[in-house]
Protein backbone atom coordinates (compact mmCIF):
# COMPACT_ATOMS: atom_id res chain seq x y z
CA UNK A 1 0.00 0.00 0.00
CA UNK A 2 1.47 3.57 -0.61
CA UNK A 3 0.23 5.86 2.29
CA UNK A 4 -2.56 7.86 1.67
CA UNK A 5 -4.07 5.68 -0.89
CA UNK A 6 -7.30 4.03 -1.27
CA UNK A 7 -6.30 0.84 -2.40
CA UNK A 8 -9.49 -1.36 -4.03
CA UNK A 9 -9.76 -5.24 -3.20
CA UNK A 10 -12.25 -5.90 -5.57
CA UNK A 11 -13.60 -9.77 -6.04
CA UNK A 12 -16.67 -12.00 -5.85
CA UNK A 13 -18.46 -12.97 -3.03
CA UNK A 14 -16.31 -15.86 -0.93
CA UNK A 15 -12.81 -14.93 -3.25
CA UNK A 16 -11.30 -13.91 0.45
CA UNK A 17 -11.72 -10.11 1.03
CA UNK A 18 -12.97 -10.23 4.13
CA UNK A 19 -10.19 -12.48 4.72
CA UNK A 20 -7.57 -10.67 4.15
CA UNK A 21 -8.90 -7.80 6.00
CA UNK A 22 -8.68 -9.99 9.15
CA UNK A 23 -5.35 -11.52 8.29
CA UNK A 24 -4.42 -7.87 8.43
CA UNK A 25 -5.90 -7.23 12.20
CA UNK A 26 -4.64 -10.50 13.33
CA UNK A 27 -7.80 -11.74 14.18
CA UNK A 28 -6.77 -15.30 12.05
CA UNK A 29 -3.65 -16.69 11.52
CA UNK A 30 -2.34 -17.38 8.07
CA UNK A 31 -1.37 -20.15 7.05
CA UNK A 32 1.94 -18.59 5.09
CA UNK A 33 3.46 -15.69 4.07
CA UNK A 34 3.91 -12.09 6.64
CA UNK A 35 2.54 -8.75 6.91
CA UNK A 36 4.65 -6.00 7.28
CA UNK A 37 3.65 -2.30 8.62
CA UNK A 38 5.71 0.64 8.25
CA UNK A 39 8.58 -1.71 7.33
CA UNK A 40 8.35 -4.03 10.38
CA UNK A 41 6.95 -7.50 10.28
CA UNK A 42 3.20 -7.88 12.53
CA UNK A 43 3.27 -10.90 14.55
CA UNK A 44 1.68 -12.03 17.35
CA UNK A 45 3.81 -10.25 19.90
CA UNK A 46 1.72 -8.01 22.44
CA UNK A 47 3.73 -5.55 21.49
CA UNK A 48 3.28 -5.97 17.34
CA UNK A 49 -0.18 -6.07 18.01
CA UNK A 50 -1.17 -3.63 19.83
CA UNK A 51 0.21 -1.08 17.55
CA UNK A 52 -1.15 -2.57 14.41
CA UNK A 53 -4.89 -2.09 15.93
CA UNK A 54 -4.10 1.25 17.01
CA UNK A 55 -3.08 2.60 13.34
CA UNK A 56 -5.07 0.23 11.66
CA UNK A 57 -8.96 -0.08 12.12
CA UNK A 58 -12.39 -1.78 10.47
CA UNK A 59 -15.15 -0.61 9.18
CA UNK A 60 -17.22 -3.75 8.72
CA UNK A 61 -20.44 -4.69 6.18
CA UNK A 62 -23.34 -4.56 8.76
CA UNK A 63 -23.32 -1.52 11.17
CA UNK A 64 -25.79 -2.86 13.27
CA UNK A 65 -23.78 -6.50 13.67
CA UNK A 66 -20.23 -5.53 14.57
CA UNK A 67 -21.84 -2.30 17.60
CA UNK A 68 -23.31 -3.49 20.60
CA UNK A 69 -27.00 -2.47 20.95
CA UNK A 70 -26.51 -2.41 24.71
CA UNK A 71 -23.99 0.52 24.87
CA UNK A 72 -25.04 4.23 23.64
CA UNK A 73 -23.40 5.62 20.98
CA UNK A 74 -21.30 7.56 23.25
CA UNK A 75 -19.42 4.73 24.50
CA UNK A 76 -19.22 2.73 21.48
CA UNK A 77 -17.06 5.53 20.05
CA UNK A 78 -15.18 6.01 22.85
CA UNK A 79 -14.12 2.60 23.91
CA UNK A 80 -10.98 1.93 21.60
CA UNK A 81 -9.84 4.61 23.47
CA UNK A 82 -10.67 3.13 26.66
CA UNK A 83 -8.98 0.06 25.65
CA UNK A 84 -5.82 1.74 24.44
CA UNK A 85 -5.62 3.97 27.76
CA UNK A 86 -5.61 7.06 26.04
CA UNK A 87 -6.40 10.53 27.47
CA UNK A 88 -8.53 10.50 30.71
CA UNK A 89 -12.01 10.32 30.28
CA UNK A 90 -12.85 14.16 29.69
CA UNK A 91 -10.51 14.37 26.93
CA UNK A 92 -11.78 10.94 25.51
CA UNK A 93 -15.41 12.19 25.69
CA UNK A 94 -13.80 15.43 23.56
CA UNK A 95 -12.47 13.41 21.09
CA UNK A 96 -15.73 11.66 20.61
CA UNK A 97 -17.75 14.79 20.05
CA UNK A 98 -15.04 15.66 17.39
CA UNK A 99 -15.48 12.31 15.62
CA UNK A 100 -19.33 12.90 15.75
CA UNK A 101 -19.15 16.17 14.02
CA UNK A 102 -16.56 15.04 11.49
CA UNK A 103 -18.82 12.01 10.61
CA UNK A 104 -21.98 14.85 10.62
CA UNK A 105 -23.95 13.23 13.18
CA UNK A 106 -26.06 15.92 14.86
CA UNK A 107 -26.85 17.12 17.11
CA UNK A 108 -23.74 15.42 18.90
CA UNK A 109 -25.33 15.77 22.36
CA UNK A 110 -28.67 14.05 21.48
CA UNK A 111 -26.72 10.93 19.04
CA UNK A 112 -24.21 10.27 22.29
CA UNK A 113 -27.18 8.94 24.46
CA UNK A 114 -28.89 7.68 21.66
CA UNK A 115 -28.77 3.08 21.41
CA UNK A 116 -27.92 1.93 17.71
CA UNK A 117 -31.71 0.31 17.37
CA UNK A 118 -32.63 4.54 17.17
CA UNK A 119 -30.59 5.14 14.54
CA UNK A 120 -30.93 4.67 10.72
CA UNK A 121 -28.75 2.36 8.75
CA UNK A 122 -27.04 5.30 7.19
CA UNK A 123 -26.48 6.81 10.41
CA UNK A 124 -25.25 3.59 12.62
CA UNK A 125 -22.61 3.37 9.52
CA UNK A 126 -21.63 7.16 10.21
CA UNK A 127 -20.93 5.60 14.06
CA UNK A 128 -19.07 2.73 13.40
CA UNK A 129 -16.95 5.52 10.92
CA UNK A 130 -16.46 7.59 13.99
CA UNK A 131 -15.70 4.67 15.89
CA UNK A 132 -12.69 3.74 13.64
CA UNK A 133 -11.49 7.38 13.24
CA UNK A 134 -11.26 7.75 16.77
CA UNK A 135 -7.66 6.14 17.55
CA UNK A 136 -6.62 8.58 14.41
CA UNK A 137 -5.89 5.73 12.28
CA UNK A 138 -2.98 5.11 9.48
CA UNK A 139 -5.19 2.72 7.84
CA UNK A 140 -8.95 1.89 7.42
CA UNK A 141 -10.13 -1.50 5.91
CA UNK A 142 -13.54 -0.88 4.67
CA UNK A 143 -15.37 -4.32 4.13
CA UNK A 144 -18.52 -3.37 1.80
CA UNK A 145 -19.10 -0.27 4.03
CA UNK A 146 -21.87 0.74 1.80
CA UNK A 147 -23.82 -2.10 0.13
CA UNK A 148 -26.40 -2.36 2.99
CA UNK A 149 -27.42 1.60 2.71
CA UNK A 150 -29.94 3.16 0.39
CA UNK A 151 -28.36 4.18 -3.14
CA UNK A 152 -28.56 8.13 -2.31
CA UNK A 153 -27.04 7.36 1.17
CA UNK A 154 -24.43 5.17 -0.27
CA UNK A 155 -22.72 7.87 -2.37
CA UNK A 156 -22.99 10.49 0.52
CA UNK A 157 -21.59 8.18 2.59
CA UNK A 158 -18.52 7.43 0.15
CA UNK A 159 -17.96 10.95 -0.54
CA UNK A 160 -17.56 11.89 3.71
CA UNK A 161 -15.28 8.85 3.40
CA UNK A 162 -13.47 10.30 0.86
CA UNK A 163 -13.70 13.89 2.44
CA UNK A 164 -11.98 12.88 5.33
CA UNK A 165 -9.63 10.71 3.96
CA UNK A 166 -7.70 13.25 2.00
CA UNK A 167 -8.27 15.46 5.41
CA UNK A 168 -5.90 13.07 7.42
CA UNK A 169 -4.14 11.13 4.69
CA UNK A 170 -5.77 7.84 5.63
CA UNK A 171 -4.73 5.24 3.47
CA UNK A 172 -8.04 2.53 2.66
CA UNK A 173 -8.33 -0.50 1.77
CA UNK A 174 -11.65 -0.40 0.54
CA UNK A 175 -13.16 -3.94 -0.12
CA UNK A 176 -16.08 -4.59 -2.52
CA UNK A 177 -17.49 -6.65 -5.23
CA UNK A 178 -19.52 -3.40 -7.12
CA UNK A 179 -16.80 -1.99 -9.06
CA UNK A 180 -18.90 1.52 -9.75
CA UNK A 181 -18.01 2.57 -6.68
CA UNK A 182 -14.50 0.83 -6.76
CA UNK A 183 -14.09 3.45 -10.02
CA UNK A 184 -15.26 6.40 -8.38
CA UNK A 185 -13.39 6.18 -4.47
CA UNK A 186 -10.19 3.82 -5.54
CA UNK A 187 -7.16 5.10 -6.68
CA UNK A 188 -5.33 1.46 -7.81
CA UNK A 189 -7.04 -1.72 -7.09
CA UNK A 190 -6.66 -5.08 -7.03
CA UNK A 191 -8.82 -8.46 -8.24
CA UNK A 192 -9.32 -11.41 -6.21
CA UNK A 193 -10.27 -14.06 -8.91
CA UNK A 194 -11.53 -17.64 -7.82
Amino acid sequence: LNEGEVFVLAGESGSGKSTIAKLILKSIESDSGKIFFEGQEIDNKKKNLKKIRMNCQMIHQDPYDSINPRMKIGDIISEPLEIHKLGNKAERMKRVIEVLHEVKLEPVEEILKKYPHMLSGGQRQRVVLARALALKPKIILADEPVSMLDVSIRAEMLELMKQLQKKYEITFIYITHDLATAKSFGQRIAILYL
